[in-house]
């Protein structure tokens, strides 16, 4: 379709972008260590480490994983939270030629599992206070080297405090067994002894495994290529460069990093973005401690502040965030969840910065659109097409619908994804003939570009920006000896955006929705388990028998 969106770009950002310009993420990480030495990377807790650090400790880790055999294209799994660890292994992974496969550290052994053993992970790396999880499942996985770390990890003499912390005072590790697992710092340390054999990457190697679920409920592995990513990270440094050249003056683009970095979101907006643009990222290891939070804010001047909706909430409720120095923040950038306008509105008073919404998934690298970094006011929209990207609202047929009306949202653009990680049927089905990717989304475009998102095609529900599929959490709950069937809706939910809901047929009359929530418990992420339970005689359902998901949400709605 013509790109009518493209009139409404602020100066300077350009219509395309070109992912040829790097081979490969390592040769963009490579520009940076070459023109940023000397500057700050990551903070993380008070300790920095600069460019140099990151080249030099990334190479050594690197030759490390060579030197266990691995060979290039092997995936290696990262289980931590946002702890300097991370942009050190994950740059690694890639700089060795192989991809990573981000993990959500506070996964159960079941999801662990079957995302190790899909993926055929051949190493880890966790922090120790997961380790145990890992200990539970390696046996059944393709996994032969693991590599544990803590939390004081590359913080120096600081880190036997901060380790005694954890493990003693908080007991944050739980006890594990990994025989023949190594410390993070002493792989390092190996690794500098190390010849570090550079491969050649191109650009349809595969960077990164993000596992995303779907209407079967059985999670995938999105196969993202680096010149997805490469894509990506310079469609969204291209966005963001008018807000940057406003005033007042920024040195170095400072980027506060709360949002997990196994999520693509802050993979790409907080970690990549922030390499490509010289920039510094503090990273926030636990920001469900708003008052800690606070207190690492109130050490900074920040300019790019990516979040999801309950994160912004969280801390404009929060009597200390007032007291930030928010003087030079240029970007807030809204994703992974509607943006709220309460919440809008709320921010921009208390910072004097207006929120920019975007819109993308784990498929797409992940933006497809976002409002203008430069906007003043919130508009609820997920704003137009970013550079190089093409938009397209269709009907159920494939045929595009008019201005205004709603039809699935369908992309293409060189941050697409190039499939499932051998799925090929799944990826059969999210593709139009014509190329475009199909998201599941229902929106309305505008004459001016902008787009709307209005309902959901998939039954996925959002909680705080993290996807729950249905099916996964029905086929936990319809395990349990007491239920007789089952099913699982979102409802709207003032802190988290939408919340589980499972209605149930009870097999066993004495079940109790508390039994059911406890076992939820053992089986899944809390963020999936139902926070409520409704006890039914029948669920409503197809002729064919199929459950009425959307009757149940609608009879909800109406109450």
């Amino acid at each position: 379709m013509e790109r009518i969106w493209l009139k409404q770009y602020p100066a300077g950002v350009p219509a395309d972008i070109d992912p040829a310009q790097y081979a490969s993420l390592v040769e963009l990480f490579e520009e940076s260590f070459a023109k940023f030495h000397d500057r700050k990377a990551f903070i993380c807790m008070d300790k920095s480490i600069s460019y140099r650090d990151l080249d030099e400790m990334s190479r050594w880790l690197a030759a490390y994983l060579q030197g266990k055999g691995l060979q290039k294209g092997a995936r290696v799994a990262l289980m931590m939270p946002n702890v300097l660890q991370y942009p050190v292994a994950a740059t690694a992974v890639l700089r060795a030629g192989y991809a990573v496969v981000n993990v959500n550290p506070l996964y159960t052994p079941r999801e662990l599992e079957h995302q190790l053993t899909d993926s055929g992970a051949e190493a880890i790396i966790v922090l120790e206070n997961f380790a145990a999880t890992v200990q539970k499942v390696i046996a059944n996985t393709a996994v032969k080297h693991v590599i544990v770390g803590s939390m004081g990890d590359l913080l120096g003499l600081k880190g036997m405090i901060v380790n005694f912390v954890v493990r003693r005072v908080k007991k944050m590790v739980p006890p594990f067994s990994l025989p023949g697992a190594v410390l993070f710092n002493d792989a390092l340390t190996a690794g500098r002894g190390l010849k570090f054999n550079k491969p050649q990457i191109t650009p349809d190697d595969v960077a990164f495994l993000q596992y995303t679920g779907g209407t079967t409920g059985i999670s995938k592995g999105a196969t993202l290529l680096h010149r997805n990513i490469v894509a990506n990270v310079l469609q969204n440094d291209a966005w963001l460069q008018p807000a940057m050249q406003q005033p007042p003056h920024v040195d170095q683009l400072f980027i506060v990093c709360a949002l997990p970095l196994y999520h693509i979101f802050a993979l790409t907006a907080c970690f990549l973005l922030g390499l490509r643009a010289g920039g510094v990222n503090l990273l926030i290891p636990n920001p469900r401690d708003i008052a800690g939070f606070i207190k690492e804010l109130m050490k900074y001047q920040i300019n790019d502040f990516p979040a999801v909706n309950t994160l912004y909430n969280g801390l404009l409720h929060h009597p200390d965030f007032k007291k930030v120095d928010f003087s030079k923040l240029k970007i807030s950038n809204g994703g992974g969840m509607a943006v709220q306008r309460p919440v809008a509105e709320q921010w921009k008073k208390v910072t004097g910065c207006s929120i920019a919404e975007g819109y993308g998934l784990s498929e797409t690298s992940p933006t497809l659109t976002c409002n203008p970094a430069t906007t003043t006011d919130f508009n609820g929209s997920i704003g137009i097409p970013v550079p190089s990207t093409y938009i397209s609202i269709r009907d159920d047929d494939g045929n595009e619908v008019p201005f205004g009306q709603p039809g699935e949202i369908c992309a293409k653009g060189p941050q697409v994804m190039a499939g499932y990680w051998n799925r090929p049927d799944e990826t059969a089905n999210v593709m139009t003939a014509d190329g475009y990717f199909r998201t599941g989304d229902i929106g309305v475009m505008t004459p001016d570009g902008y787009t709307r998102i209005v309902d959901r095609k998939k039954d996925m529900i959002l909680v705080s920006g993290f996807n729950v599929y249905p099916n996964e959490v029905e086929e936990v709950i319809a395990s349990h000896p007491g239920v007789l069937e089952c099913a699982v809706v979102g409802l709207p939910d003032s802190r988290s955006g939408e919340s589980v809901k499972a209605f149930v047929v009870k097999k066993d009359p004495s079940v109790t929705a508390e039994d059911i929530v406890k076992f939820c418990g053992t089986q899944l992420t809390a963020y999936k388990v139902p926070r409520q339970i409704e006890f039914r005689t029948s669920l409503p359902k197809t002729n064919v028998g199929k459950i009425l998901r959307r009757a149940l949400r609608d009879e909800k709605a109406a109450a």
